[in-house]
């Protein structure tokens, strides 16, 4: 069975000579990342698992100490890691809410079926979500307001039914 893995950050740099690293969180808020474990470190492209021993804010970001990683040489080798759990790991979301990788690769379809393309990636604005869709060259930015623009998520049949001008 092929595992399916959530990316929740990255490692950004290494932290003082015990062998923490710094952390770059997608999480809200960003110490959610700590609350998974282990985490699975994408290194030079085979995925590892990694045990979190501590992990803190520092200043503005956060640090972690990782299982087998106690020197600052042997951690820089995770810097620019993604740093995944296994979706299993996640809570479950709640009705009407979704987690941002279930949204990615689904197609978009305006109310009249016109197909739209399919989500590429997802922006966060700061008012909304945006559902960033891509089909060939072209690009549309769709705010992911459920019941003005977003009218149905299907996860089963892998669409997303809009309120959209396929000329925007």
């Amino acid at each position: 069975m092929r595992r399916e893995r959530v990316i929740l950050g990255r490692i950004a740099g290494v932290y003082g000579v015990r062998g923490w690293v710094k952390v770059f969180s997608e999480t809200k808020p960003k110490e959610n990342i700590f609350s998974y474990s282990p985490w699975q470190i994408n290194l030079n492209g085979a995925w590892q698992s990694v045990e979190v021993v501590e992990g803190k804010p520092h200043g503005k970001g956060l640090v972690a100490q990782l299982a087998s990683y106690d020197d600052r040489e042997r951690a820089r080798q995770l810097v620019g890691a993604e740093i995944a759990v296994d979706k299993e790991q996640l809570p479950a979301a709640e009705e009407g809410e979704y987690y941002w990788a279930d949204l990615v690769g689904l197609k978009v379809v305006t109310l009249d079926g016109t197909e739209l393309g399919r989500v590429d990636h997802l922006l966060e604005t700061g008012a909304n979500d945006v559902l960033v869709v891509v089909e060939s060259e072209r690009e549309r930015l769709i705010p992911f307001v459920q019941g003005r623009y977003i009218h149905q998520v299907d996860l089963q049949a892998g669409v997303i039914r809009v309120d959209w001008d396929p000329e925007f």
